[in-house]
């Protein structure tokens, strides 16, 4: 996959078949999008050109009250219409000039002009342009005098998935992230660096790696413990999550996304890992005391152990 910083620096390739939005999370819905957008480029041997931006528009248009909690942030996007199977990938960079941008000068510059699009593909509901104004019917209105064709993906169609942002975003808010991985195809992830903590949990035998997640607009999910797998690498290893403000050591903590990797023994402060979130385990607590913690946390290990067996058995 070729990926361009904007729609200035892409260079138009024969028979274009464009699609255009945020793909926030590159979920079931979008993929299947995307493979619509290949099956009609590879019936006109064509090559397949998504459009997206950054900073996500709601950003930019509302910078002080957007309360935006993205699925994935501009890397791991990056990697997902990867493995879609994009051939270009534009990534134009979003600001308040960007925005008033109205719908009919979006298409001739932008979808004519800079990507000579031959077929644009977009969802039923999809909007564009100065105060999103412009929608299906403009571009049916526009195609013919600028010599592309344009195609909806009915809503029927979309619905047959059943799945969108803000459904993945509610599972995860309330720490169901089974549902969250059935409606994205894969676990849901988060990335960070390892960085210095306050060491408590070396002191129940329970060392935990303290993750500085890598944008502060990645939505983290509900606060508990999780059983997650962890990538440190090219490693692989099964731990648990634990998402929380330490109310049994501190009072009024800030967040923290710590993980306790099992069977593990290596310093790797600065290292990134990224954990794919596999089950639920339980809210945040309150414990007496560091000792009632450490029994509730090696219950919490047992329950993780027979789960891995469940799902990875041995003979």
């Amino acid at each position: 996959m070729k990926i361009y910083n904007s729609v200035n620096e892409f260079i138009p390739v024969e028979n274009a078949v464009v699609t255009i939005g945020t793909f926030d999370g590159v979920h079931l819905g979008h993929r299947k999008l995307i493979e619509k957008v290949r099956e009609i480029a590879d019936s006109i041997g064509g090559e397949t050109v998504v459009l997206t931006f950054f900073p996500h528009p709601r950003m930019v248009i509302y910078p002080n009250e957007h309360g935006l909690e993205l699925l994935n942030t501009i890397h791991e996007k990056k990697e997902l219409l990867q493995d879609a199977g994009v051939d270009h990938l534009i990534i134009h960079p979003f600001d308040l000039e960007f925005s008033e941008l109205s719908s009919d000068d979006f298409i001739r510059e932008v979808i004519v002009n800079k990507l000579k699009t031959k077929k644009l593909v977009i969802g039923y509901d999809h909007h564009f342009g100065k105060k999103r104004e412009g929608n299906f019917d403009d571009l049916v209105r526009l195609a013919p005098r600028y010599g592309f064709e344009v195609e909806k993906i009915e809503e029927e169609d979309v619905n047959d998935i059943a799945v969108s942002s803000t459904q993945v975003r509610n599972a995860l808010k309330s720490g169901d992230v089974q549902t969250a991985q059935s409606y994205l195809g894969r676990p849901y992830t988060l990335t960070g660096k390892v960085v210095h903590g306050k060491k408590i949990g070396r002191t129940i035998d329970f060392p935990t790696a303290n993750l500085d997640i890598e944008e502060d607009y990645k939505l983290i999910p509900a606060e508990g413990v999780y059983i997650v797998k962890v990538q440190i690498g090219d490693e692989w290893h099964y731990g648990m999550l634990s998402i929380g403000r330490r109310p049994t050591i501190e009072q009024n903590g800030r967040l923290s996304v710590e993980v306790y990797i099992l069977n593990f023994n290596r310093e790797i402060y600065g290292e990134l890992l990224t954990l794919h979130l596999l089950k639920w385990v339980r809210g945040d607590q309150k414990f007496s005391g560091l000792e009632d913690l450490k029994h509730q946390i090696e219950k919490d290990r047992i329950f993780t152990l027979n789960y891995i067996h469940s799902i990875e058995p041995t003979d």
